[in-house]
């Protein structure tokens, strides 16, 4: 019997994280304006959510819709913000950074999660972005807390990305793969029996969990279908 898989769905609001956390969710991933792909929350946010539900909640540092952090200016407005949320009471998160040629900017991962003081973090989709993403992974191997990738495999979703979670999947415990793979992104029902016999055991869902759309809140029995079929492939 395989254990169960971690399910982390995307909330803008304490009324999705409710929801959520009501279908199954393990994890929420906390974020506003996903017309950018999902950026910072505000601390009132947080703290709205965190005293409404009991599950994880990793909160996304990301200022600007893209993978750059932007300027030096821009950096120190991620810093604080890391820094606010943390005096908030926030203790996971998610980030990641490249550089124009979209390479790793190891420099602002570095300066981010020191803010973070060692608290559990997610690289997220920004390695789908990258040219190689072998050496990013190396190159984040010993940074403290890093301890999952959100990945589709592909720019374009996990449909293009399936053969490279797979052969990343099979490289589990290697140095650069020690960490959990968390697959989001394009992510579908029909993919999580492949998914979960090559040993991936955690799934993101944002707009799976919204039957309505973005303009509407998570439904609970959109994510209890997803908690059902997860909690079905641990079973064997």
């Amino acid at each position: 019997m395989s254990k169960r898989a971690v399910l982390e769905v995307i909330a803008l609001d304490v009324e999705d994280a409710v929801a959520a956390q009501a279908g199954g969710a393990d994890r929420l991933e906390l974020v506003t304006d996903m017309a950018a792909d999902g950026l910072t929350p505000t601390v009132a946010t947080v703290t709205g959510i965190r005293a409404a539900v009991d599950v994880s909640l990793r909160v996304m540092l990301r200022l600007a819709d893209g993978f750059r952090a932007g300027d030096a200016h821009d950096v120190g407005r991620l810093v604080r913000a890391a820094g606010e949320l943390r005096e908030a009471g926030a203790d996971e998160f998610v980030l990641g950074f490249l550089d124009a040629s979209g390479d790793l900017d190891l420099d602002t991962v570095e300066r981010v999660t020191a803010e973070l003081d060692g608290c559990r973090w997610t690289f997220h989709r920004a390695i789908d972005h990258t040219p190689d993403r072998d050496a990013l992974r190396k190159q984040l191997a010993d940074l403290p807390g890093l301890d999952t990738y959100l990945t589709a495999g592909s720019p374009t979703g996990v449909d293009q990305g399936l053969p490279t979670l797979l052969a990343e999947a099979a490289r589990s415990g290697e140095p650069g793969y020690e960490q959990r793979i968390l697959v989001g992104g394009g992510l579908r029902l029909e993919h999580v029996p492949r998914l979960r016999t090559a040993g991936v055991d955690a799934f993101h869902i944002g707009g799976a969990a919204r039957p309505g759309g973005w303009g509407a809140p998570v439904s609970a029995g959109a994510v209890r279908g997803w908690r059902e079929v997860l909690d079905r492939g641990s079973r064997g």
